[in-house]
C-alpha cells in the first residue's frame, strides 16, 4: 500500500508513494501518517513551531539522543 520511491539528486528529500487499493483511503492516511511519525516528520514540525535558544536546543539534543540510546537498548535487549 505504500511505497517509498527513490529521490533524485537535485530534489533533496525522500519521497513517499501512496497506492490506495478498494478505495481504502483511511486505511492509506493511517499507514502514511504511522511512517511519517517513524521518521520523525511530526516531532521535528513541532519543534521548529517557535524559536528556540541555542542552550534549550543543546538540552534537546542531549535528550534526543537519550531517547534514541535508551531504543536502541530496548531493542537489543531482547536479543
Amino acid at each position: 500500500m505504500l511505497d517509498s520511491v527513490p529521490s533524485s539528486k537535485t530534489d533533496g528529500g525522500d519521497r513517499m508513494e501512496i497506492k490506495v487499493f478498494n478505495n481504502n483511503v483511511e486505511k492509506a492516511l493511517k499507514i502514511a501518517k504511522k511512517k511519517l511519525a517513524g521518521e520523525g516528520l511530526f516531532r521535528e514540525l513541532k519543534r521548529r513551531r517557535f524559536y528556540e535558544k541555542p542552550s534549550l536546543k543543546r538540552k534537546n539534543k542531549e535528550r534526543e539522543a537519550q531517547r534514541r540510546r535508551q531504543k536502541w537498548l530496548a531493542k537489543h535487549r531482547s536479543e
